[in-house]
């Protein structure tokens, strides 16, 4: 039997929907028992949702002050000593799990896979390389522990369960270190998606012009109930948040529906939006190379679409 660790990414009270996704690329292993591990203050409500991730076999607790806000330097000592009774230890690759991960890789002195992205076997994986223009096949030496984080954008989530997986409140020896402590966060506030795991994104490119510019896509957004990103070249002029950029040095998503604007393309943006379902595209530019991978493409300004599309949205 192969035995499968998932550590639980969330925010006090809510499961990260991308850990549904780690649960299906889990699955895909042969005979695989999943485990889903909750580190938090108080674990009650993210357990709750983790057990009732379809294909979830067990949901185990560890409680502690240090846990209020995710570290990965606290987390990474107890997640090893329960990683000893399980053959792979999976963590989604988000910010959270590419911090989190290296340093159990290191500690359990076992090999990582980055960003795998397809279960061949229990010990044979695929992943992406060279801004995903390839696929390489990386296989892990038969008997040895596994860790890896796993590219959400690849997997569907896993649904519902009808009968929720038990809960354990579990100890471990291992104190959380204490050398790194949370001070404070500093980060937007936003009732919209959250960027890796919305279904629609509308998406902003330098054309923008600006930051008091990018207003317009906010208010489309927020009659979409979508989530809001960025290109890099956006982001770099000043026009939008670092938290925003969406591609291979930024963010790799897979909505279902991509609205990119003012977006030419380049190859590193195509990158972090190849996985979504529809992507529509709209830019001046008859030549961009984003027309080459759009399911939908409009030639046009995008100051007079974005109103026109808000308007017909009602």
């Amino acid at each position: 039997m192969n035995r499968i660790l998932i550590v639980a990414e969330h925010d006090g009270s809510r499961l990260n929907p991308a850990i549904a996704k780690c649960v299906t690329c889990a699955r895909g292993i042969p005979d695989a028992e999943i485990t889903v591990a909750v580190f938090a203050a108080d674990p009650s409500a993210v357990a709750a949702d983790a057990a009732a991730v379809a294909g979830v076999d067990r949901v185990v607790t560890v409680t502690h002050p240090i846990h209020a806000n995710a570290l990965a330097a606290a987390i990474a000592p107890q997640l090893t000593e329960l990683a000893a009774a399980y053959t792979h230890v999976f963590g989604p690759s988000t910010t959270f799990g590419k911090d989190l991960m290296p340093r159990v890789a290191a500690l359990l002195e076992a090999p990582q896979v980055s960003d795998l992205m397809a279960v061949e076997s229990a010990t044979r994986f695929r992943r992406p390389i060279y801004a995903s223009n390839a696929i390489t096949t990386v296989e892990t030496v038969a008997g040895s522990k596994v860790v890896a984080t796993i590219r959400i954008a690849s997997f569907e989530a896993a649904g519902v369960s009808v009968a929720p997986a038990p809960i354990e409140a579990t100890t471990v020896a291992a104190l959380p270190a204490t050398h790194t402590r949370f001070i404070s966060v500093s980060s937007a506030r936003s009732d919209r998606p959250d960027l890796q795991t919305a279904a629609k994104v509308v998406s902003g490119g330098r054309a923008l012009a600006s930051a008091d510019n990018f207003g317009i896509l906010f208010k489309l957004a927020d009659k979409m109930g979508a989530a809001v990103g960025a290109s890099r070249a956006a982001v770099d002029a000043g026009y939008a948040a670092n938290d925003m950029q969406v591609g291979q040095t930024g963010k790799i998503i897979a909505p279902e529906l991509y609205l990119a604007f003012g977006i030419s393309g380049a190859i590193q943006h195509l990158t972090g939006i190849k996985d979504a379902k529809t992507i529509v595209a709209i830019n001046k530019d008859p030549e961009a190379p984003i027309f080459e991978v759009a399911d939908i493409g409009l030639v046009g300004d995008l100051f007079q679409v974005v109103p026109e599309l808000e308007r017909l949205l009602g």
